[in-house]
């Protein structure tokens, strides 16, 4: 277990590979932790530095009192990336995740050499959508929107075949706190104007059964892109890393290959 103290938070993290290879770092959703990702990357080639980290309010980093803002979350994550002395990151952010990546790209932009923005836009959701959540919460836990929120996230294969269980448990399980605070950074963030001025090369990841950001939307923020890429994942929902970990791995490596991060 690793924990590294940004501007006064408690951030947990890990940190695999050669201390001077590529380095990826991975930003997961809303109500998850950094175990999302831990399908694809044993996927990915050895030599890489591939960095997690559980963003304010999830997982085993410290929650605060929110709420929150985009701004402070990307923050956070400069933070992380400059105490461990990473340079040239390819960051990869899903969901709340991406937009996190937006915010870090324009605030931090010389820490980064790429983004992979996955089942995110720009824009989510309404203010008003996130405060009928929130209200939700407060009254009945997570546990009162977890279970439409594994419809969003999966298949119906997927869930039929149980593998979702876990999932629901893993958000159920966030602080309640650190989840609301997340979803009022959401519902305050609108980077279409920071999008539209991003430099860096850009890959967009979508799933064609996503119901919290489906691929019009993540397309909408792919249009805004200069030279932004985009791919639809068939057959899967909000989490393409956990229900098709190979293909998500494959786009990241010819994401990495064509920004030569590594070598094909």
């Amino acid at each position: 277990m690793r924990h590294a103290v940004i501007d006064g938070l408690g951030v947990h993290y890990t940190d695999a590979g050669p201390q001077d290879g590529p380095a990826l770092v991975f930003a997961n959703s809303l109500g998850t932790d950094l175990r999302l990702w831990d399908a694809v990357l044993p996927l990915l080639p050895t030599g890489l530095r591939l960095v997690r980290y559980d963003k304010r309010g999830h997982g085993l980093t410290q929650t605060t009192p929110g709420p929150y803002a985009i701004d402070r979350l990307a923050d956070d994550a400069a933070g992380l990336i400059r105490q461990l002395g990473l340079r040239d990151v390819i960051f990869v952010g899903l969901s709340i995740g991406g937009l996190i990546a937006l915010a870090l790209a324009a605030r931090h932009g010389d820490l980064l050499r790429g983004l992979v923005i996955s089942n995110s836009a720009a824009r989510i959701g309404t203010p008003q959508l996130w405060d009928d959540r929130m209200a939700a919460i407060r009254d009945g836990g997570i546990e009162a929107i977890s279970a439409p929120t594994m419809e969003r996230w999966f298949s119906p294969g997927f869930r039929a075949s149980g593998q979702a269980a876990p999932w629901q448990r893993m958000l159920e399980r966030q602080p309640v706190e650190g989840y609301l605070g997340c979803c009022a950074a959401i519902a305050g963030a609108d980077l279409r104007a920071e999008a539209a001025g991003l430099t860096l090369p850009v890959q967009m990841i979508a799933g064609s059964m996503d119901g919290s950001t489906p691929p019009d939307l993540v397309g909408e923020t792919a249009r805004l892109i200069p030279g932004a890429r985009m791919d639809v994942i068939e057959g899967v929902g909000h989490l393409p890393c956990v229900e098709a970990p190979q293909r998500f791995a494959d786009l990241l490596m010819r994401f990495m290959t064509e920004v030569d991060h590594v070598r094909g």
